[in-house]
């Protein structure tokens, strides 16, 4: 109980800047929660599909592949029925490139979307703390002129002590959401990672049908 005190009491001291900066946690805390759950289901159904796609590829069965990935609504389905709808019909492989690459750039901010604001917080939660900061020694520094000459070294040591905890409380907001951002962008790019990949191993294996109907 005493900790849950000390921190009511912290933030009580911390004057009117803890509450916009408490807003803004709140804002990213909320924004990370959604991106991390949507992104990690985007990450699990891609692995499913692509566990599934894989195998059809491999042996030619493209029918059955174009079949799977037209139902399916994620976003390695939505790459790969690109590719697998000019499959047989285009001839070269850059046609298709291009075409599964346009897919991937309807997708990726659909990946990245949000994910920014994060980063916004956790900015604007530091800046709010030094701004807090700033007009309680603005404050402070305002009392103190007009204090008895005995108490304002004591007068003022505690106004900037109080003044302090703003700037405090905005970088333990700050920090947590940076490295949250982090996380987010980094599983962002393990996904459009994983898009490539199944791009480059389609790719291949149309190039390799397409040589043999040449050759045979």
């Amino acid at each position: 109980m005493d900790f849950f005190y000390s921190i009511v009491a912290f933030f009580a001291t911390g004057g009117l800047f803890m509450y916009p900066i408490l807003l803004v946690f709140a804002f990213g805390v909320a924004i990370a929660v959604e991106r991390f759950v949507t992104l990690s289901m985007i990450t699990n159904k891609n692995q499913v599909v692509w566990a599934k796609v894989q195998p059809l590829l491999d042996n030619g069965e493209f029918n059955e592949a174009r079949e799977m990935t037209s139902k399916d609504e994620s976003t390695i389905s939505q790459v790969l029925n690109m590719g697998l709808s000019l499959q047989g019909a285009v001839r070269r492989r850059e046609d298709i490139e291009i075409a599964m690459e346009e897919s991937m750039m309807e997708i990726v901010p659909r990946l990245e979307k949000r994910t920014p604001y994060v980063a916004l917080a956790s900015s604007i939660a530091t800046l709010l703390g030094l701004l807090g900061t700033i007009m309680g020694l603005i404050q402070a520094f305002t009392a103190v002129a007009n204090a008895n000459p005995a108490e304002k070294a004591d007068l003022l040591s505690a106004s900037i002590s109080v003044a302090m905890n703003t700037t405090a409380f905005g970088l333990m907001v700050a920090i947590p959401l940076l490295i949250v951002h982090a996380i987010l962008t980094s599983k962002t790019g393990d996904i459009v990672d994983s898009l490539e990949m199944a791009t480059v191993k389609a790719l291949n294996v149309f190039s390799r049908r397409a040589q043999r109907a040449v050759e045979a």
